[in-house]
């Protein structure tokens, strides 16, 4: 039944679960929990909310996608993707219409898992998905230059990313060298335990070691408790946000942006996840699974969930069997709130900043080797536009209008090309280029 409405938890427990199974669920769980944590705290700063918004979207988010999803091992929690479309959704509409916008988009993923819609997105060519990720990227890193060399504005930062980068350039005599250095001991324990030690915990420990670095030596960097005061020791009470006719419509079109690219990230983790494991997933159950997610996080103040890809793949090598490791992986990161909240006032914002910058990098997908790009290069010319369209639209305009019309736009491009290369029996087409590149998901959303 591989779109069938039942959710995993319901066809795994039937299956039998025992001990063995709850130990390793257990440790996969706590792995991606060390994972996410900066994680959750770093994209919510990114997205222009409070850090514990961050932790509210993997709690209740997180285990709610791996509790109804249709997907053994999906992880659930706020993503890099949707900082840009966040951040600019709450400068436009405020916080309010942030949680309102979150839950229109679950109830819109809701309805598409019923009407099955999940098996179109197949129809979103690879290289779209890439480009746009690509621009996400590059406005991720854009966001955190502010925090990564202290810099001091002397007014509100702007949101475009052209006016962004010269107001940043003008203040660029107000380098704090103390978070310059905080940011780059951040980075360079990420990637020298990446090389070294693949299998530790690198962002925790290079954030861990990060704030002991700024207390210890007594730096003026600011941290977590200097902007924001900490966070609560707990969740929020879930109440509904302000809701009027007006306000919906205001804000729809971020809705129908969040439904979208969330519908896009979780499928293809779920896809990634089913590469990995050889199992199928069930696309519909997986969007229902996402919209109540969604809902529920905008109830708890939270902000967008969806399927991540980075932490799903952690769970997969970490050794998890069911979506209970999901469900562990939430009440870890609840237990941290409830035990150790006042230690996050001492992370310095800059080793965040240094945390998304290897996100932003990581989001980008550089291949092992250069020469695996040139299969990409010697695609027919048809192919190119859908890559090259949607990074530059979404660097240039923002990915809210870019998420709207570049998957229709170039899913017609893509099949243009590949009709083209048919005919021509080009030996590159793209199909058979999405198996020539060892960093390209092979197998269609199903």
């Amino acid at each position: 039944m591989p779109d069938s409405l039942v959710p995993k938890t319901i066809s795994t427990l039937a299956e039998g679960y025992g001990l063995a199974r709850l130990r390793a669920d257990a440790l996969a769980g706590l792995t991606v929990a060390i994972v996410a944590l900066p994680l959750s705290m770093a994209i919510a700063i990114a997205s222009g909310v409070t850090p514990d918004r961050g932790l509210y979207t993997a709690i209740v988010g997180g285990f709610i996608v791996s509790l109804l999803g249709g997907s053994r091992v999906q992880i659930g929690g706020p993503a890099g993707a949707f900082i840009v479309l966040v951040a600019a959704t709450g400068a436009r509409h405020g916080l309010d219409g942030l949680l309102l916008a979150t839950a229109m988009g679950g109830i819109m993923l809701i309805a598409a898992g019923y009407l099955r819609l999940g098996q179109y997105i197949k129809f979103i060519p690879y290289p779209v998905t890439v480009g746009f990720t690509a621009g996400i990227a590059v406005i991720i890193f854009a966001s955190q230059l502010r925090d990564l060399f202290g810099l001091t504005l002397s007014g509100a930062e702007p949101g475009p990313i052209v006016d962004k980068l010269i107001a940043l350039g003008h203040a660029a005599g107000t380098v704090n060298w103390a978070a310059v250095l905080t940011a780059a001991l951040t980075i360079g324990i990420i990637l020298g335990l990446r090389r070294l030690r693949p299998h530790w915990p690198g962002m925790l420990i290079a954030v861990a070691a990060a704030s002991a670095f700024v207390a210890l030596l007594q730096l003026p960097a600011e941290t977590i408790g200097t902007r924001f005061g900490g966070i609560p020791r707990g969740l929020r009470l879930p109440t509904l946000p302000p809701l009027s006719l007006d306000k919906a419509a205001a804000v729809f079109p971020d809705a129908v942006s969040f439904a979208l690219l969330g519908a896009i990230e979780s499928l293809l983790s779920a896809v990634v996840a089913d590469g990995m494991t050889g199992r199928r997933h069930r696309s519909s159950m997986e969007l229902i699974a996402q919209g109540v997610a969604n809902i529920c996080s905008a109830l708890f103040g939270g902000i967008c969930v969806t399927g991540t890809i980075a932490r799903t793949a952690t769970n997969v090598r970490a050794g998890a069997t069911s979506p209970v490791s999901g469900m562990l992986h939430s009440v870890f990161l609840l237990l941290f709130m409830l035990l150790a909240a006042p230690l996050a006032s001492y992370i310095p914002l800059a080793s965040l900043a240094g945390v998304l910058a290897i996100v932003a990098w990581n989001m980008i997908e550089p291949p092992p080797s250069w020469r695996s790009c040139a299969p990409l290069m010697a695609t027919p010319s048809s192919c190119s536009p859908p890559f090259s369209s949607s990074s530059f639209g979404t660097s240039r305009r923002g990915s809210s209008s870019v998420s709207r019309s570049a998957p229709c736009c170039s899913s017609i491009a893509w099949r243009k090309a590949s009709r083209s290369a048919k005919r021509n029996r080009c030996r590159l087409c793209p199909r058979r280029m999405a198996r020539n590149i060892p960093s390209l998901p092979t197998t269609p959303i199903r």
